[in-house]
């Protein structure tokens, strides 16, 4: 059986810090997916992500689970290690393409700036799911 709860505000367990339930949704991560970009790629740890795609040196697909509802999305992400740096973040990162569905993420190499592939690669997408 499933059960629903429906409220308007949360608080701590005080009683204070209150909070509408429609901030705490609109503000959460819609997909989110932390890779390994080198040699086979593959998802370390995701939400709401399906699969990846290695489109080429230094750009990955990321499928969604579930789809956003517009491409009125915001897209973060980072990428540490490109094989000659020590673990540190190291370039430059952007998207393009439908959003709705995936989302195509590149990085760049700050010194050159060519696509680069990274150790690990993470992204974030904020937006309404579909």
């Amino acid at each position: 059986m499933a059960s629903e709860l429906r409220v308007n505000t949360l608080k701590d367990a005080a009683g204070n810090n209150s909070i509408a339930t429609s901030f705490v949704a609109g503000g959460s991560a819609k997909v989110r997916c932390l890779f390994n970009g080198t040699g086979t790629i593959a998802i370390r740890e995701s939400f709401n992500s399906s699969s990846l795609t290695d489109v080429g040196t230094g750009i990955y697909k990321v499928n969604y689970t579930n789809n956003t509802s517009s491409t009125d999305t915001v897209t973060t992400g980072s990428n540490i290690g490109d094989g000659t740096t020590s673990d540190r973040t190291n370039g430059q990162v952007g998207a393009y393409g439908s959003v709705t569905t995936a989302l195509t993420y590149f990085t760049t190499n700050y010194d050159n700036n060519a696509y680069t592939d990274y150790t690990h690669v993470g992204v974030i997408v904020h937006g309404d799911l579909a």
